[in-house]
């Protein structure tokens, strides 16, 4: 089965300028995700989907192929980063390449590990699944959450059935982490993202440390914190 690693890195962000590039202990943070990637040995191809040249030459430093650059039109901030994988998977198909299974890494959630990405093929297998989409659990259940009017009167807050409730005795729920997505290249294909959560998707569970995705200086903060606990630990 022919695999590949597909990294989304537009130039372009506005919050965090260049933080794709962001230099976090030492590497650039897309160097995170394209090392977890080749480290995991299950690609033929680990692909960054960037437009920018110096993205693409930074990238390369660290063992991705980029043979080609993202096309202007999906490199907005309203593209679809589906839309991109896609692109990338045709622009292959050029150039003679034909995958079977695609894994989107996301640069943002650069805590995810080879071992996460080898747990997600293995998942994948055992499951017989089209897709696999790596969730953590929130922090905090959405149930115990209700709309405040402008004034902050807070009458009817929530509802009196949860009011009481322990946080031990609600349900618990996840949310998609943005670390891994993994699919059927031929599922990806159809170009139909609204129907990716069917009957042939299953969650891979994650742990919150490894979940979080850098969009403000805070964030950098706490993965900087974690990168350096991590590197102690090797």
């Amino acid at each position: 089965m022919k695999n590949i690693a597909i990294i989304p890195a537009r130039s372009g962000s506005k919050g965090l300028p260049n933080k794709n590039i962001r230099i976090i202990e030492g590497k650039p943070l897309i160097a995170y995700s394209i090392e977890a990637a080749v480290e995991s040995g299950m690609f033929d191809v680990v692909h960054v989907s960037t437009d920018s040249e110096q993205y693409a030459e930074i990238s390369r430093e660290y063992g991705a192929d980029v043979p080609f650059l993202r096309s202007e039109e999906l490199a907005t901030d309203t593209a679809s980063t589906w839309d991109a994988v896609r692109e990338a998977i045709k622009k292959y198909r050029q150039l003679g390449y034909c995958f079977e299974t695609v894994m989107l890494l996301q640069p943002t959630t650069p805590l995810r590990t080879a071992a996460d990405i080898l747990e997600a093929f293995e998942l994948k297998q055992d499951k017989k699944a089209t897709s696999i989409i790596s969730v953590c659990e929130v922090d905090h259940s959405p149930l115990w959450c209700d709309n405040i009017p402008k004034d902050g009167n807070m009458a009817g807050f929530g509802t009196r059935e949860l009011s009481w409730v322990t946080r031990q005795d609600l349900k618990q729920f996840y949310r998609v982490n943005g670390a891994i997505y993994l699919m059927d290249v031929a599922r990806i294909m159809l170009e139909d993202d609204n129907h990716i959560y069917d009957d042939n998707c299953y969650a891979l569970f994650m742990d919150r440390k490894k979940s979080i995705d850098i969009d403000s200086e805070d964030d950098i903060g706490i993965v900087e914190y974690y990168i350096k606990q991590r590197n102690r630990t090797l």
